[in-house]
């Protein structure tokens, strides 16, 4: 398996404070990994290092081959970034946006019109080419930043929390163009609060806590790893009045239902019971204990 990102050991401290704290990561090439944790977490500062904006104070990583502190200027030839807010002209349209990054990636003017004409074809912005960035929803700027940074076609590409901030339409938009760019061979690495985004997008994900990688798999694998399904009691508004986990099989089941059912909760008018699988929800609560920063759970650390 070739490994488009390949981190042992980093450590980051800032002040007093171990953002970074023996952090260990393989991303194989051409797929999408997504890296989840609590505010504070270091997923800001991981995607710093790997793109050779800040350096580890331990620790090795390669991006692309090519080592992130001692090759920087190779790693910055084969990855772009694009960061929480969107980098654009706000005086210029998406057309101009294009073909101005073209140039000064060091595209002559032809190839740069050419290239900035399929963009933004690709990225759906077509009608509004020609319109002042002003008149863009927030959806249209962050496409068009994701755009400006595949001006030039690179291996690698970084994203911290694109989806920030938007609608659910822009988001599942911007999901549809990461997919598609995995799937021509890019690899893309990106930082998300959003659990469904990490869901509906990664072939691999790793929860951050503490500083280092708590738990790592597919969405599936991470689910598995918190127990079978979960029985809920809810109300007849559909509040959520009692849960308990099962490990899936029939007599659990019954024992769950039975459980709840003993419950004064249960005897109310209009109450229901459902069955879930666990989500992704449940995962990151079970590692990060809510959100805070917290020592992993034994069960969920992934065996090395």
């Amino acid at each position: 398996m070739t490994l488009a990102i390949d981190a042992r050991g980093l450590r980051k401290r800032f002040g007093r404070t171990d953002v970074l704290a023996g952090l260990d990561l393989a991303v194989p090439a051409g797929s999408v990994f997504a890296l989840l944790g609590p505010n504070g977490a270091g997923k800001t500062t991981t995607i710093n290092i790997l793109t050779t904006l800040v350096r580890p104070d331990a620790g090795t990583a390669s991006v692309a081959g090519y080592d992130v502190v001692a090759e920087a200027d190779e790693v910055k030839r084969r990855i772009s970034l694009t960061g929480q807010s969107a980098a654009v002209d706000e005086v210029l349209n998406a057309t101009e946006n294009l073909v101005m990054m073209g140039r000064l990636s060091g595209l002559g003017r032809r190839a740069a019109r050419d290239r900035a004409r399929q963009l933004v074809e690709r990225f759906g912005l077509g009608d509004a080419a020609g319109r002042r960035l002003g008149t863009y929803s927030g959806g249209m700027r962050r496409r068009l930043d994701l755009a400006l940074s595949l001006v030039l076609p690179l291996p690698v590409l970084f994203l911290d929390e694109p989806t920030t901030g938007l609608d659910t339409r822009s988001r599942q938009e911007l999901w549809r163009v990461i997919r598609w760019l995995a799937d021509e061979g890019t690899t893309v690495f990106l930082t998300t609060q959003y659990l469904e985004e990490a869901d509906r997008l990664a072939d691999r994900i790793a929860v951050l806590d503490r500083g280092r990688v708590a738990a790592e798999g597919t969405a599936e694998e991470l689910k598995s790893r918190i127990g079978g399904d979960v029985v809920e009691l809810r109300d007849a508004d559909g509040v959520l009045l009692r849960e308990l986990p099962t490990d899936g099989t029939v007599h659990g089941l019954r024992a769950a239902i039975d459980e709840l059912d003993r419950g004064a909760d249960a005897q109310s008018p209009g109450t229901s019971v459902t069955i879930r699988r666990p989500s992704l929800d449940d995962v990151f609560l079970a590692i990060t204990g809510g959100g805070a920063a917290s020592a992993p759970a034994p069960e969920l650390i992934e065996s090395k």
